[in-house]
Protein backbone atom coordinates (compact mmCIF):
# COMPACT_ATOMS: atom_id res chain seq x y z
CA UNK A 1 0.00 0.00 0.00
CA UNK A 2 1.60 3.60 -0.51
CA UNK A 3 0.12 6.68 0.50
CA UNK A 4 1.28 10.18 0.89
CA UNK A 5 2.04 11.17 4.65
CA UNK A 6 -0.02 14.77 3.85
CA UNK A 7 -2.86 13.27 2.10
CA UNK A 8 -6.27 13.69 4.05
CA UNK A 9 -7.12 9.95 3.56
CA UNK A 10 -3.99 8.43 4.75
CA UNK A 11 -5.20 7.29 8.04
CA UNK A 12 -7.59 5.10 5.71
CA UNK A 13 -4.28 3.27 4.33
CA UNK A 14 -3.16 3.10 8.06
CA UNK A 15 -6.31 1.03 9.40
CA UNK A 16 -6.43 -0.91 6.35
CA UNK A 17 -2.49 -2.33 6.37
CA UNK A 18 -3.16 -2.71 10.72
CA UNK A 19 -6.37 -4.74 9.49
CA UNK A 20 -4.80 -6.56 6.87
CA UNK A 21 -1.31 -7.73 8.94
CA UNK A 22 -3.50 -8.30 12.22
CA UNK A 23 -3.58 -11.95 12.81
CA UNK A 24 -2.05 -12.95 9.27
CA UNK A 25 0.74 -15.34 9.76
CA UNK A 26 2.38 -13.98 6.30
CA UNK A 27 3.25 -10.35 7.33
CA UNK A 28 6.57 -10.58 5.17
CA UNK A 29 5.06 -9.76 1.86
CA UNK A 30 3.39 -6.89 2.52
CA UNK A 31 4.22 -3.28 2.80
CA UNK A 32 2.64 -0.15 4.06
CA UNK A 33 4.69 3.18 2.34
CA UNK A 34 3.64 6.11 3.56
CA UNK A 35 5.59 8.81 1.32
CA UNK A 36 6.57 12.02 2.97
CA UNK A 37 5.35 15.46 2.34
CA UNK A 38 3.23 14.10 -0.15
CA UNK A 39 -0.59 14.52 -0.42
CA UNK A 40 -2.01 11.54 -2.54
CA UNK A 41 -2.32 13.80 -5.97
CA UNK A 42 1.19 14.61 -6.00
CA UNK A 43 1.68 11.03 -6.41
CA UNK A 44 -0.38 10.70 -9.42
CA UNK A 45 0.76 13.68 -11.45
CA UNK A 46 4.31 13.74 -9.37
CA UNK A 47 3.74 17.43 -8.11
CA UNK A 48 6.91 18.49 -8.82
CA UNK A 49 8.66 16.23 -6.14
CA UNK A 50 9.19 12.55 -8.14
CA UNK A 51 6.81 11.21 -5.54
CA UNK A 52 6.39 7.65 -6.83
CA UNK A 53 9.33 5.85 -5.49
CA UNK A 54 9.50 3.69 -8.68
CA UNK A 55 12.44 1.56 -7.22
CA UNK A 56 11.23 0.68 -4.23
CA UNK A 57 8.04 -0.97 -5.52
CA UNK A 58 10.01 -3.01 -8.29
CA UNK A 59 12.41 -4.15 -5.89
CA UNK A 60 8.97 -5.33 -3.79
CA UNK A 61 7.42 -6.96 -6.67
CA UNK A 62 10.44 -8.92 -7.70
CA UNK A 63 11.38 -9.58 -4.09
CA UNK A 64 7.73 -10.88 -3.56
CA UNK A 65 6.43 -12.11 -6.82
CA UNK A 66 8.77 -15.10 -7.24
Amino acid sequence: MIHGEKAHSCYFSKDAFANMIKDNPCVENKELMIIPDIVHTDLYDGGGKNAIPFDKITAFFHENLK
